[in-house]
C-alpha cells in the first residue's frame, strides 16, 4: 500500500523523535554512572523519561493495527504491554526495585537497541537506509533483547514479588498469581518475540546478499 507524503513525514518524525529520546536515556544513565561511580541512581536519572517513551510507543501498536506499517499488531502489543507494565506498574511503584542493577541493565539494553532500531525505521520509511544499519539493527537486538528481558526485567519482577509479599502478607496469593508466574508467562512471550525477530532477520544478515534481501522485504 502506497503511503501518502503526510504519513511518511509523520512516521519519519516519530521514529527520529523516539531515537532522540532513547539517546538521551543512554546519555543520562551512563553519565550518572560515571559521575557517581554507581548504577543505583539509574531510575532517578532516566526513569520518568523511559516511562514517557514507553507510553508514547503505544502508537506503534496503533500503527500496526491500522496497517500503516508491516509489523504484526499482536507482536507489537505484547512487546509494548510487557515493557510498559514493567516500568509503570513495577519499577515506578516499588522503591526497593528502583535501586537494583537490573534497572540499569534493562535501561541500557533498551536504549542501545532503540538508538539503532528507530533510525533504521525512519531511514527505511524514506528509502535511505544503508545496509549496515539494517545489519546492526538485527545484530544488536538478538543478544540485547534476552539480556534486557531476563537479566533486567525478570530479576526486577522477582525482587518486586518478594518485596510486596513482605509488606502485604494478605495479598500473597494475588501477588503470586500476578507476578509469580513470570517464568510461565513472560519468558515464553519474550522467547516468542525474540524468535519472531530472528525469523524476520532470516539469519543471513552477515552476508551482503542477506542484507539486500532483508531490505527488499522491508520495502
Amino acid at each position: 500500500m502506497a503511503r501518502s507524503i503526510v504519513l511518511v513525514l509523520y512516521l519519519t518524525a516519530y521514529n527520529f523523535a523516539q531515537a532522540l529520546g532513547w539517546g538521551v536515556v543512554l546519555l543520562r544513565i551512563l553519565g550518572q554512572a560515571a559521575r557517581k561511580h554507581s548504577i543505583e541512581g539509574t531510575f532517578d536519572a532516566a526513569g520518568d523519561l523511559v516511562r514517557l517513551l514507553q507510553l508514547s510507543a503505544f502508537l506503534e501498536v496503533v500503527h500496526a493495527a491500522a496497517g500503516i506499517v508491516p509489523s504484526g499488531a499482536l507482536t507489537s502489543f505484547l512487546q509494548w504491554g510487557g515493557r510498559y507494565h514493567w516500568i509503570a506498574a513495577v519499577v515506578c511503584n516499588i522503591k526497593e526495585v528502583q535501586r537494583l542493577p537490573s534497572v540499569f541493565i534493562t535501561f541500557a539494553a533498551w536504549s542501545l537497541t532503540e538508538v539503532v532500531r528507530y533510525p533504521q525505521y525512519a531511514l527505511s520509511t524514506i528509502g535511505l537506509c544503508p545496509w549496515w544499519l539494517t545489519w546492526l539493527r538485527y545484530s544488536v537486538f538478538i543478544p540485547l533483547y534476552p539480556i534486557g528481558a531476563l537479566c533486567g526485567e525478570g530479576l526486577a519482577i522477582s525482587k518486586a514479588v518478594k518485596s510486596l509479599q513482605q509488606s502485604i502478607q494478605s495479598a500473597t496469593i494475588l501477588l503470586q498469581f500476578c507476578y509469580g508466574r513470570f517464568d510461565a508467562v513472560c519468558i515464553p512471550v519474550a522467547e516468542f518475540i525474540h524468535l519472531h525477530v530472528q525469523e524476520a532477520a532470516n539469519f543471513p544478515l552477515y552476508s551482503m546478499k542477506g542484507i539486500a534481501s532483508s531490505l527488499a522485504l522491508e520495502h
